[in-house]
């Protein structure tokens, strides 16, 4: 049996979380601050659909997205109101995983082909509400997307015999016993709905319920027991903690038995203070999290090392690693390529935040995006000289500007270092 995920939906309506697509009803002011509680709470994965009907609100829920994305350390998977390929792209471009679209409506069909040519399948899902629309494109469904979505409660062992793309259920129900029923269903990988996006969604306790029922969710599955490492005396095992990008390493910790299998069940790091002789979860009460993606035993079966997405600061006084204090040994250059280019791309969004008399950057922001484009145009082609003399300092000098000015205008369009990263790894 495949392991399941709980994946809450957001349905965004005038910049505003609305409790589903036929209800209008706020369940939340603020939808970026709810998307944030899924995602430190314990969700598997996101659904947004952005349900805007004119122009303007259809930009606003794409730029909800972009900021969601930031904030959330979940996969994320949206649509709505996809009515051309430059939709797609857009939603795609806020950091969505896939982009959905709409088999209830002929051109989302239509659409559909082009769009894996142009983006591929896997950056596709497909949204359906009734087993005909299953039935009938079923061809066109497995050759040009991954994920089906179903916004309807479904004769499930007929959808799993027609296909065997994955599924997530989006269901109405608050029943149980049915929640259940979906989740046993072989061809459905997640369940999504109004019992899972309750603002106060336990999912802990829930995912607990499933385990009880032999239902697998989705958590790490750790390869060795706690029993088989070698502890010291009163039973810890240290753990080094380091950053699963830069590389840096950001503490040292202990975990016991529990905090081991906290952090395995729930994804973030949970340690054991020898002071307070008890569990922490680490930014429980900073908000400065860890989250796993990977843990790691030496030869020796006695340390763990832990690479982690660190939210904030790790270190209580404030700066990025619990090792800033140099005692010994000779200067030299650790700069971190990528640790530079975020750290001035901070000071840019910050900028923009909270704006500072006199700085350059500001004045770019104040200018707008025609001064921005005019300064990145001229930094490109002051490149383009510089490469012709022969002295490489030059284009070392001008490659800066450039790069500088790019990045304020990443801010400005919402766009990260990340999501570079990622396009570029995927080409």
């Amino acid at each position: 049996m495949s392991y399941k995920r709980l994946i809450p939906c957001i349905f965004i309506a005038e910049g505003k979380a609305v409790s589903w697509f036929d209800d209008r009803t706020v369940i939340a002011e603020d939808a970026i601050e709810l998307a944030k509680r899924y995602s430190d709470n314990g969700a598997d994965e996101l659904i947004v659909f952005d349900l805007s009907d004119y122009a303007n609100e259809h930009d606003e829920a794409i730029d909800l997205m972009k900021r969601m994305n930031r904030i959330i350390r979940i996969p994320m998977v949206a649509g709505g109101n996809v009515k051309r390929q430059e939709d797609i792209k857009k939603i795609l471009y806020a950091g969505s995983k896939r982009a959905i679209l709409n088999f209830s409506k002929q051109d989302s069909v239509k659409l559909i082909e082009d769009a894996a040519r142009r983006f591929g399948k896997e950056k596709l899902a497909v949204s359906l509400n009734d087993f005909d629309a299953l039935f009938k494109h079923q061809h066109v469904i497995r050759e040009c997307c991954s994920e089906i979505i179903f916004m309807h409660r479904l004769d499930l062992n007929s959808v799993a015999n027609i296909t065997d793309i994955p599924c997530v259920i989006v269901t109405d129900t608050m029943e149980s016993p049915e929640l259940f029923k979906i989740l046993e269903s072989p061809g459905v990988k997640g369940l999504s709905g109004r019992f899972v996006s309750q603002p106060d969604m336990d999912f802990a306790a829930f995912k607990d319920q499933c385990e009880q029922r032999h239902i697998r969710m989705t958590s790490y599955e750790s390869m060795m027991e706690f029993s088989q490492f070698q502890t010291n005396e009163q039973g810890l095992l240290p753990v080094i903690v380091q950053h699963y990008k830069t590389q840096e390493v950001l503490m040292l910790a202990y975990m016991n038995e529990e905090a081991f299998y906290h952090t395995i069940k729930t994804g973030r790091m949970t340690y054991y203070s020898r002071s307070r002789q008890q569990l922490w979860v680490k930014g429980e009460t900073s908000g400065h999290y860890q989250y796993v993606k990977s843990l790691t035993i030496d030869c020796d079966n006695d340390t763990l090392l832990a690479k982690v997405d660190q939210v904030g600061a790790a270190c209580h006084t404030g700066n990025p690693t619990c090792f800033f204090r140099h005692i010994a040994g000779n200067d030299y250059d650790e700069t971190n390529p990528l640790r530079v280019f975020e750290s001035v791309y901070e000071t840019i969004l910050d900028r923009m935040e909270h704006p500072k008399e006199g700085s350059y950057t500001n004045y770019l922001f104040e200018k707008g995006i025609d001064k921005i484009l005019k300064k990145v145009g001229e930094e490109a082609t002051e490149v383009v000289i510089a490469a012709k003399n022969p002295n490489p300092e030059e284009v070392k000098y001008e490659l800066s500007d450039f790069l500088y000015h790019a990045m304020v205008l990443m801010a400005l369009k919402g766009i990260t270092w990340d999501d570079i990263i990622k396009e570029l790894a995927d080409r």
